[in-house]
């Protein structure tokens, strides 16, 4: 992890959105989450629960955009891109990003969760 953001960063964040992301810090403490630095191109998921791609020069409104565009593409209907940027505050990453996640295991995750 040496090319991202500081490792206790991230362990922060997931400490930090417990409450509406129960599976993440556990995720992260088994190494389940890929964190990566920049978005060449989306990458499948293999064993990783979701992958991080840091963005962090891209403002706000170019991530969400991104964000939608990737949402939107056929191609990619397996999975669910969420956004997060710091400038948001209380449950938001340390930096611009997008999480890419696996759209079924998300949806059965939600299920359990009513």
């Amino acid at each position: 992890m040496a090319k991202n953001l500081h490792a206790e960063s991230w362990l922060k964040y997931f400490e930090s959105i417990r409450a509406v992301c129960p599976w993440s810090l556990p995720a992260y403490s088994r190494g389940e989450i890929d964190i990566r630095r920049g978005m060449n191109r989306v990458l499948p998921l293999g064993d990783f629960r979701a992958r991080v791609y840091q963005l962090g020069t891209l403002s706000p409104r170019r991530i969400k955009k991104l964000a939608h565009k990737l949402e939107n593409d056929p191609s990619l209907q397996s999975n669910e891109f969420l956004w997060s940027h710091p400038r948001y505050g209380r449950h938001s990453a340390p930096i611009g990003c997008i999480i890419q996640q696996n759209r079924a295991e998300l949806a059965q995750i939600r299920m359990r969760s009513r």
